[in-house]
């Protein structure tokens, strides 16, 4: 079942938060193979704070690991209590089980978050209001998953400012992108 994007959208931003969009290449050795980009490229703005890979990496495996447990249980007060104090705010946990509704009546397991790499659709940003943004997918099939995360910094700590998951159908890989090898 293929739900729009529209309507597979959990979307819980600011609406000032803009997309940004950067082409990134993949480390030559070591952890970071597995992702579109390379620790050196994972540096915030001046002064800000650090993002290494696999600190990004633990942050959007936990965030959708944690999204994934609060789907099947249909509990999501640790997903809310983990996040930033704004979040919480603004987000009951019955806001957040409608807000996922579909993704829980679909039972669509985000457990790819926890065995596959994310691939990155530009560095790790933090912007000038100092928030983290990690957006990309992760290649499951025959649905992917893409997130789209925003972290605050509270206490020395990213936490959950926003959250946005859609499983559109995963792209079919063309015969002429596969490697010569593959394809005999």
């Amino acid at each position: 079942m293929i739900v729009s994007s529209r309507l597979a959208a959990c979307f819980l931003f600011v609406a000032a938060c803009a997309s940004v969009r950067a082409e990134t290449q993949p480390s030559p050795s070591g952890f970071a193979d597995r992702w579109a980009v390379q620790p050196a490229a994972a540096a915030t703005k001046p002064g800000g704070p650090q993002v290494a890979v696999e600190q990004a990496l633990y942050l959007i495996r936990s965030a959708l690991l944690t999204l994934n447990d609060a789907n099947r249980s249909g509990n999501y007060s640790v997903l809310r209590d983990l996040a930033a104090p704004e979040f919480q705010a603004r987000n009951s946990a019955a806001d957040l089980a409608l807000v996922f509704s579909d993704l829980r009546a679909r039972k669509f397991d985000l457990f790819g978050a926890a065995l596959l790499a994310p691939r990155l659709s530009a560095a790790p940003t933090v912007d000038a209001s100092g928030m983290l943004r990690l957006s990309g997918n992760i290649p499951t099939r025959p649905l992917q998953i893409d997130f789209d995360l925003l972290f605050q910094n509270v206490g020395g700590n990213w936490r959950l400012y926003g959250l946005s998951v859609a499983t559109p159908a995963a792209a079919v890989q063309s015969v002429a992108s596969q490697p010569e090898a593959a394809r005999r």
